[in-house]
């Protein structure tokens, strides 16, 4: 279920934020909307995930609003 980082906090898989998120607000969320914002509260993600295969590919990005929903599921979860 969970698991504990080098900190002691409580982490949360993507399927789980992904399933709160989808719960909470309606809005389908992907792992890489999840670790962008991860990336923007300076949490740990892995080292190659979700990076483009490129220096000029692009990458959409999260929207203000699914922002929001995944930041409220972190707080939830204890990772923020």
């Amino acid at each position: 279920m969970f698991s504990a980082d080098r900190s002691g906090a409580e982490t949360a898989t993507y399927e789980q934020i992904k399933d709160y998120v989808r719960e909470q607000t309606g809005f389908r969320v992907s792992t890489l909307y999840i670790s962008q914002v991860k990336r923007k509260c300076g949490l740990e993600v892995g080292e190659s995930y979700n990076k483009p295969k490129s220096e000029d590919a692009k990458q959409p990005q999260c929207t203000p609003e699914k922002e929001a929903a995944i930041m409220q599921a972190l707080r939830h979860y204890g990772m923020i």
